[in-house]
């Protein structure tokens, strides 16, 4: 049961990739769904926090910018985000 309960609670955390370790951290909701969204100079990662059905994930990825643009209030550049619904990486303008 202890094996459970630790690999539920890693799996539950929102850790950024080690180039945004020192990133600053900014918790936002689009449409109902929390991400996390790190900033690192003119880079962002967002993380979808919490689960998606796979008839919800299609529009994920625009929710995603969209939570990028609403935390670091820079654009973010659509072409440069490479990812899934679960977590994206990409270029930011200001």
């Amino acid at each position: 049961m202890r094996p459970l309960a630790a690999l539920l609670l890693l799996a539950a955390c929102a850790s950024p990739a080690p180039a945004f370790m020192a990133a600053t951290r900014t918790d936002v909701v689009v449409d109902g769904r929390s991400f996390a969204v790190f900033r690192e100079g003119n880079r962002a990662q967002v993380i979808r926090l919490g689960h998606a059905t796979p008839q919800q994930r299609p529009a994920i990825p625009g929710q995603m910018l969209r939570a990028v643009a609403l935390a670091t209030g820079c654009t973010p550049l659509a072409a440069s985000f490479d990812g899934d619904s679960g977590e994206r990486r990409g270029r930011i303008t200001c």
